[in-house]
């Protein structure tokens, strides 16, 4: 069965960096799509970024535009995101998700516990 697990979490002063990791099993990483959302406490989830296939295409939210990089590495079957230049806005639990079709679709699935962000002074 499908499973992502993600890492790399933690507490990071502002302006700070972090990277997260996303170890996925149980479906061919290779072929999918991928993507990074959040949820900040209080609200909805938010999609964060997302990544081709390939990992030649990438797509961020105006939010994290330019601070944020998503990246993969379909040899090991893990997804990336760097985050640096971090915000207190940031704070939220982080997810990856595949895309549920085997081509693009825009819809995900996500299975995880998540991993926390606090950006806090």
């Amino acid at each position: 069965q499908v499973q992502l697990v993600e890492s790399g979490g933690g507490l990071v002063q502002p302006g700070g960096s972090l990277r997260l990791s996303c170890a996925a099993s149980g479906f061919t990483f290779s072929r999918y799509w991928m993507y990074w959302v959040r949820q900040a406490p209080g609200k909805g989830l938010e999609w964060v970024s997302r990544i081709s296939t390939g990992g030649y295409q990438s797509y961020y939210a105006d939010s994290v535009k330019g601070r944020f990089t998503i990246s993969r590495d379909n040899a090991k079957n893990t997804l990336y995101l760097q985050m640096n230049s971090l915000k207190s806005e940031d704070t939220a639990v982080y997810y990856c998700a595949k895309d549920q079709h085997s081509v693009y679709s825009g819809t995900y699935y996500y299975n995880g516990q998540g991993t926390q962000v606090t950006v806090s002074s």
